[in-house]
């Protein structure tokens, strides 16, 4: 098989795989604090042929479903082959090969594992340079990578470990790790969502009168994390890179003090049954106090409800929603016989510089919601695209709707869910204008006028949190 330098792979055909966390390595293969790549030679006229590259790739909460979504995807967008590896234990999978020379173009992988393969290659100056892949465009969007990576990222030791102003390590992906908490048990206890760290130890008091704890974390990686934030918030860039370089008598600054301060606190008010060394199995156990209510927050990321069998006491996790919005209603006859009709329509919105929020789609006719402030300037000329695109046989809109998810891993498999809903908003005298659902159930979207709104939502609430 065909194989491809990794300069020329990023350049040539990598750059949308790129914004999702590649990074490239200077001889052997490598992972970043967030990813890292390698390759062998090759020129960039290859991404054009009958190439394959080998990655190998970390199975986190999002499972190897993603991951084979990420390759067909970039297969679909470049041409290029992806042989995929992907396991929990991935160093374990492609560490004898890499022994006996065998390595994988890419590699994504995170710091601070136990095996620390990461670091060996930061420490042995194996990781290239991939400053220049951060102004380039991502393949089917008018954005660059570094527009795509969020603000901070490339201006600490994460991106950049050697402190030379370039960058060498880029994120795989965003998932939130900050502190999460039971929004309903807050409310049904009158509590307020502190937002100081002296509202937060007060609010520690009144829940430890009543038998919860303010805090625990699931295991200790998470709880790193959430240092690094802290750092970053109590002194800004220029403390965290002194930090994280460890520059002499920094851990002796009033922002470092603070910090250790902090974490001193929160383990007082940190629930005792918490494992402090949490195993695979401990650390579901710790995410189960808050879903107990028997603590109140937690750093974490995505992986909470999906990585333990038990069941929280209410169906639904979230309902949120945002009102501004408009349809566009396109119904063509046999449209689904018609190769790329979607594309094509979404197109319509994407050259004219609008992104879309919901599509849900029925027999002969697609709806897509937009913001109804970026759209209504630019109303005429997108629909002039569609017209000319794909001939449709009518397109309404409707303006001034609101979106409406209401989210939870306890719907999947549960009947009646979408009864209760509409029977609800019926009683109500709420009128639905749309409503979808998808395959995985964990989510059901619906669409009302703007003036319904709120009371949509609280009827909802009604329906899963019923008032004690």
């Amino acid at each position: 098989m065909k194989r491809i330098s990794r300069r020329n792979f990023l350049k040539a055909a990598g750059v949308g795989a790129a914004a999702l966390g590649l990074a490239a390595c200077g001889g052997s293969s490598s992972s970043t604090a967030s990813s890292v790549a390698s390759s062998t030679a090759a020129s960039s006229a290859a991404a054009a042929a009958d190439v394959t590259i080998k990655v190998a790739a970390i199975e986190t909460g999002y499972g190897a479903d993603m991951w084979k979504k990420v390759a067909e995807a970039f297969t679909a967008q470049t041409g290029i082959k992806v042989d995929l590896t992907t396991d929990k234990k991935l160093e374990d999978v492609i560490g004898p090969s890499m022994q006996g020379g065998d390595y994988p173009d890419v590699v994504h992988l995170a710091t601070g594992r136990e095996a620390a393969l990461t670091e060996q290659f930061i420490k042995g100056n194996l990781i290239a340079d991939i400053t220049d892949v951060l102004s380039m465009t991502v393949p089917g969007e008018s954005k660059k990578v570094s527009e795509k990576i969020a603000g901070g990222f490339t201006d600490t030791s994460l991106t950049n470990p050697y402190g030379d102003g370039k960058t060498y390590l880029a994120p795989m992906f965003y998932s939130p790790c900050g502190l999460f908490y039971n929004a309903g048990f807050l409310k049904e206890k009158g509590w307020d969502v502190p937002t100081t760290w002296d509202e937060m130890w007060e609010l520690g008091d009144k829940a430890a009168a009543e038998g919860t704890y303010l805090f625990t974390y699931p295991t200790t990686g998470y709880f790193d994390a959430f240092f690094y934030a802290l750092m970053y918030a109590a002194g800004g860039p220029d403390f965290f890179n002194k930090a994280t370089h460890y520059e002499e008598g920094i851990w002796d600054t009033p922002e470092a003090k603070t910090c250790f301060d902090i974490v001193a606190k929160l383990a007082s008010y940190t629930n005792p049954i918490t494992p402090a060394q949490a195993n695979d199995q401990d650390f579901t156990q710790n995410q189960q106090l808050v879903l107990d209510n028997k603590a109140l927050f937690m750093p974490n990321g995505t992986w909470i409800v999906g990585s333990t069998c038990q069941k929280s006491k209410y169906v639904i996790t979230g309902i949120a929603g945002k009102k501004g919005f408009c349809s566009v209603n396109i119904e063509k006859d046999m449209m689904n016989s018609e190769i790329g009709f979607g594309r094509k329509v979404l197109s319509a919105f994407e050259d004219n510089g609008i992104s879309f929020e919901h599509m849900p789609s029925g027999i002969d006719t697609m709806t897509v919601f937009v913001h109804q402030d970026e759209f209504v300037e630019k109303e005429q000329k997108v629909l002039a695209q569609i017209h000319k695109a794909v001939n449709p046989d009518s397109v309404e809109l409707e303006a001034n709707l609101a979106l409406i998810a209401v989210v939870g891993r306890g719907m999947k498999n549960s009947t009646g869910i979408a009864g209760n809903i509409f029977s609800a908003l019926a009683k109500a005298k709420i009128n639905v204008k749309m409503i979808d659902q998808g395959s995985s159930e964990l989510n059901i979207i619906i669409g009302v006028r703007n003036r319904y709104f709120e009371d949509a939502i609280k009827t909802i609430y009604g329906v899963f949190v019923p008032e004690e």
